[in-house]
């Protein structure tokens, strides 16, 4: 593992693997760069592939308060570490933060996103915006396990009875101590009414993926967001979930990425 410092000095921690062209992967929520090592592993047989912790999650530091820049920051010393333009890769609210990477001007070569939440309707940035508060004041309260539920429930509609099911879960103590990130994440999503209007601006050539066993919105978020960049594809993976499976996905970023 090594570390690169953000521009606000604070330390980013990736793992680098591989030959050949850089690809960046930008987690989501509830992952750090461990989660996303057996992709990492499979396109570093192509590539070199940068896989980091976000702000907050890992070995990588953190400052408060949260900003989107600040994120954005962190992923621009990634870049410039890998020579100055790399591809992208981004996974769910890590897809949103790498777009608004791409908004901001950031030298990226090819932009690849999973299963994006670009969700607009249903009040759900105003939803997240709410979520972002309660998380927060969770937090700093030291209820740690609520945040998380509160999250999975109302953030990622997983049902209330299998979100009680996952309190006894081997993970679970992992969630708990990145569960100050999910206020990250909220923002993040709060934000989607910004990054529409973004979108025009974004020409780098993106390919959006959907999960076919996705929850529907998914697909139709993907959909909607590929009509509206300017040079987007989206693509569907028959019978994939949210959940990434590096043997099905990284041979279509390899594709996608070799161009």
């Amino acid at each position: 593992m090594r570390k690169v410092l953000s521009k606000d000095g604070t330390p980013i921690a990736f793992d680098q693997s591989g030959e050949g062209p850089p690809i960046i992967l930008v987690v989501g929520a509830f992952n750090d760069l461990s989660t996303r090592a057996p992709l990492a592993a499979q396109l570093s047989e192509h590539f070199t592939v940068f896989n980091y912790d976000r702000r907050g999650r890992g070995a990588s530091g953190d400052r408060t308060p949260y900003a989107i820049e600040r994120e954005i920051e962190d992923l621009a010393a990634l870049i410039t570490e890998a020579g100055g333009s790399s591809s992208v890769f981004g996974y769910s609210s890590g897809a949103v933060l790498a777009l608004k990477a791409a908004a901001s001007g950031l030298a990226i070569s090819r932009l690849a996103l999973y299963d994006p939440p670009f969700l607009l309707d249903d009040g759900f940035p105003k939803l997240a915006r709410d979520v972002s508060a309660r998380l927060t004041e969770l937090i700093s309260s030291g209820r740690r396990g609520e945040a998380v539920e509160l999250f999975q429930t109302e953030m990622v509609g997983i049902p209330a009875e299998i979100v009680a099911q996952l309190r006894h879960a081997p993970f679970r103590p992992t969630l708990e101590t990145i569960a100050h990130t999910l206020v990250y994440e909220a923002t993040l999503l709060s934000d989607m009414p910004v990054l529409a209007e973004q979108l025009p601006s974004i020409t780098v050539p993106t390919l959006v993926i959907s999960g076919g066993n996705s929850q529907a919105k998914m697909g139709s978020a993907a959909q909607t967001l590929a009509d509206a960049l300017p040079t987007a594809q989206h693509r569907s993976l028959e019978d994939q979930t949210h959940d990434i499976v590096p043997a099905v996905l990284a041979p279509v970023l390899e594709e996608f990425f070799a161009i």
